[in-house]
């Protein structure tokens, strides 16, 4: 038989032509089924507010609405326990005076529950007579330290845990008598 001839009942068309349109064709049905999939398929996270909690009494407490922490002291927990009660007292200080001194945060650390007797506190000026740059302040609190510390040379207000030192103080050098 020549080239161009057909055989009866046989279709001239090449076999790889069929199975390229036949993988396309397969392949696209399987994006409109996914396609599909996606419209019906539920969202992965489901909404934070719906219609009907709205319209709730305003007596009734949110269950997602946190309710705020309320910070206070542990007198039998660590320095590391009562940091952000320490941090607490020390920012409401600010808040209400950005110029505070040492005995401001003194005063309102031992209103907050701290014992006087271990805190310890650098001088508010220097030697001349002009305002420090910054004011450290401490309380020793079972077997480790909060220190405080403001002013402009220290960025403002900082704090961190310390462990107590050998001496058995939380700041090192001289500091003022606490005697008021």
């Amino acid at each position: 038989m020549h080239q161009g001839a057909a055989m009866p009942g046989r279709r001239d068309v090449p076999r790889q032509s069929f199975r390229g349109r036949s993988i396309v064709g397969i392949a696209g049905l399987g994006l409109v089924a996914s396609a599909l999939a996606a419209c019906v398929s539920p969202p992965a996270v489901p909404p934070t507010s719906s219609p009907t909690a709205s319209s709730s009494s305003p007596s009734a407490p949110s269950s997602s609405t946190p309710s705020p922490t309320v910070l206070t002291l542990d007198p039998t927990g660590s320095a590391a326990d009562n940091k952000a009660f320490f941090d607490h007292v020390n920012r409401a200080v600010l808040a209400k005076n950005p110029a505070a001194v040492g005995r401001d945060f003194i005063d309102a650390l031992v209103a907050a529950g701290f014992h006087k007797a271990d805190m310890q506190l650098t001088v508010d000026t220097t030697t001349i007579g002009l305002k420090a740059n910054s004011i450290q302040f401490s309380v020793r609190l079972n077997g480790g330290c909060l220190v405080g510390q403001n002013g402009q040379s220290s960025g403002g207000y900082q704090s961190e845990v310390t462990p107590l030192l050998a001496t058995g103080n939380c700041l090192v050098g001289d500091t003022r008598p606490i005697d008021w």
